[in-house]
């Protein structure tokens, strides 16, 4: 129901329009299913502000072009595209100047006819463009983050002003990692709220409903996600395609001869004609899906015997929303490659790699519950941006000192445990010689006199 019925005899003084931005249809579900679930208050005006942020917006459809977003769409009174607003800048990396920041105001206000409204955003991604700027040309507004994946579980990437951070509400995310609480924002005191499983299903029947421009194989398939991670400078795109191809050989090799693979929407067509290749040489049917549907979606039209992916939160989705047996393939490669240590993705591999099983790991394809799962994202959390959450110094100490082995270590790099000397920075052997008080002003020596000779 749009809420602008809500008040119908209502002047333009005291108006409240809330402001919705998404950049991707599984957020904008999100959104429907908070809305749908009565997590926000009824208001005057609803507006979805829509984002592209591929890297070329004008060759990927944007949210409100997906198919099944018309089942989305009665939530909300108006819809704008960001894009067209700030056209040419690309929404990913323009922001207001600080001088430009007023006129910014006002032209948003004429152009989306705000006029004199009280504004409510409610974002993703705040730490970064298209949601920062929004938030910082909004300069009084209140803010409410969603999340729309695993990244929620994970540090804010990067410093937040506090003109920004200290407006925000609250934190709406979907229970991905049951018992596991987001660490995002924390440093502002912001607590989060869960979107209820049963108003985010409702939602994904509706858009299941309406997709039908894809054939259903004749046997419960294995279903592989794609997620591109070349684009992203992670992997090398014949690395990733490879990964592809261990993916097919890891299905084929569990049994299935029904195999869909699901691209990412801007990877190359040639990697599809290699995976047809492997499948054919294995003995398998390979079906490739060129709609860019939810992989929510075909859990429910496919009904998937196994999916298979990387770091994708759609394992998560699958594993505690369906129950359908999961698998992920490439996180040890990962968990090596990404750089700088902070990069926000670690958190979700991590989360993958510590929960789900692996492709190789024989006939197991269930969830592996780790009691000790909120202590070892914190600990990674506190690695990343030890700067923004050091009051989670006490955790990282106790769980490396009590946990650290053979298959932790891979969440960890020894120079950055050395960098904020935390155990296992060094040797056990040498583990005394920091406690050493001589030791200590021998290095406060040694750090003084390399930075007067810099100077």
């Amino acid at each position: 129901m749009a809420s602008s019925s809500l008040f119908p005899n209502a002047s333009a003084a005291g108006r409240t329009t809330q402001v919705f931005c998404a950049s991707t249809l599984y957020g904008a579900a999100t959104l429907a299913a908070a809305i749908d679930a009565g997590l926000f208050p009824a208001v005057h005006r609803r507006l979805l502000v829509v984002c592209n942020n591929a890297g070329s917006p004008e060759l990927t459809p944007s949210v409100d072009e997906m198919p099944g977003f018309e089942q989305l769409r009665d939530r909300f009174d108006d819809l704008v595209s960001w894009n067209e607003t700030i056209a040419p800048f690309h929404p990913g990396s323009w922001s207001p100047r600080a001088d430009d920041v007023p006129l910014w105001e006002r032209h948003l206000r004429l152009a989306w006819r705000l006029g004199d409204d009280d504004v409510r955003l409610v974002v993703e991604s705040i730490q970064v463009n298209p949601a920062l700027a929004i938030a910082q040309i909004f300069t009084g507004a209140p803010i409410e983050v969603y999340a729309d994946g695993l990244m929620s579980y994970g540090p804010t990437r990067s410093k937040i002003e506090p003109l920004v951070g200290e407006r925000v509400r609250r934190l709406l995310h979907l229970d991905l990692v049951p018992g596991l609480k987001p660490l995002l924002l924390t440093e502002f005191g912001v607590g989060p709220e869960l979107v209820p499983t049963d108003a985010f299903l409702r939602v994904l029947d509706e858009l299941t409903d309406a997709e039908r421009n894809f054939d259903t194989p004749s046997e419960p398939p294995a279903l592989l996600l794609g997620q591109y991670l070349s684009a992203l400078g992670i992997l090398s795109e014949r690395e990733e395609e490879e990964l592809h191809i261990r993916m097919v050989r890891g299905a084929v090799a569990k049994g299935h001869t029904q195999v869909v693979f699901k691209p990412h929407p801007t990877a190359p067509a040639a990697w599809s004609r290699q995976l047809e290749q492997e499948a054919k040489k294995l003995g398998a049917d390979l079906t490739i899906l060129d709609s860019p549907v939810l992989a929510e979606v075909l859990y429910r039209r496919l009904k998937p015997a196994l999916v298979v992916g990387c770091f994708s939160t759609a394992l998560f989705t699958a594993s505690a929303f369906y129950g359908i047996p999961v698998a992920h393939t490439g996180t040890e490669l990962l968990l090596e490659r990404l750089a700088p240590y902070q990069n926000s993705n670690r958190v979700p591999v991590t989360i993958v790699d510590a929960l789900l099983p692996s492709l190789d790991d024989g006939d197991s394809v269930t969830h592996r519950p780790d009691p000790l799962i909120a202590e070892l994202v914190a600990t990674v959390g506190y690695a990343m941006q030890h700067q923004i959450y050091p009051g989670l110094r006490p955790t990282a100490e106790k769980y490396l000192s009590e946990h650290l082995d053979t298959h932790t270590w891979r969440y960890f790099k020894r120079r950055r445990l050395t960098a904020l000397a935390l155990p296992g920075a060094v040797p056990a052997q040498l583990a005394r010689i920091p406690r050493n008080a001589t030791a200590r002003r021998m290095v406060r020596r040694a750090r003084k006199l390399r930075r007067a000779v810099l100077r």
